[in-house]
């Protein structure tokens, strides 16, 4: 089942692939899927054509909360990730209908195959958290507008 995207309060007309018919005007990017690794790409392209500018940054912070919850929650786990751009920063949310599975920053080792994930999300954030809700989480990330 292909990701969808739901406009937040705009009129641009989006197609059920992700992709922007026109650029996007809306005060905040929503888009709800299902967490299979296949729909990261287009996830990342999305963004990127949200924001209109490269963000290798803030693609790299959805790449990676969106990959926490197919690999601590489940594959086909249903998501809705958002993305703003306000007060000098862009932030980036990720909900997932878990409240168990919280994400945690470990140190690794240099020989440690996974496990850098948040490790590289905490180095380009200028600050990241979580936010529990009634039913799952919440977890968010801020990065300067700039990137």
């Amino acid at each position: 089942m292909p990701p969808h995207q739901t406009p937040t309060s705009s009129p641009t007309v989006y197609d059920s692939t992700l992709k922007a018919a026109e650029p996007p005007r809306a005060p905040h990017l929503q888009l709800d899927l299902l967490a299979f690794p296949d729909a990261v790409p287009e996830l990342r392209r999305t963004v990127r054509q949200y924001l209109g500018v490269p963000c290798a940054d803030v693609q790299l912070c959805v790449t990676e909360l969106v990959g926490n919850v197919i690999r601590h929650v489940g594959e086909g786990t249903p998501v809705r990730v958002r993305v703003a751009r306000a007060d000098g920063c862009t932030r980036v949310e990720v909900c997932d209908p878990d409240p168990r599975a919280l994400p945690v920053l470990m140190r690794v080792a240099d020989d440690d195959e996974s496990g850098r994930g948040l490790v590289l999300l905490d180095a380009v954030a200028l600050r990241w958290g979580v936010e529990p809700e009634a039913a799952g989480k919440t977890v968010w990330c801020e990065l300067e507008r700039g990137e």
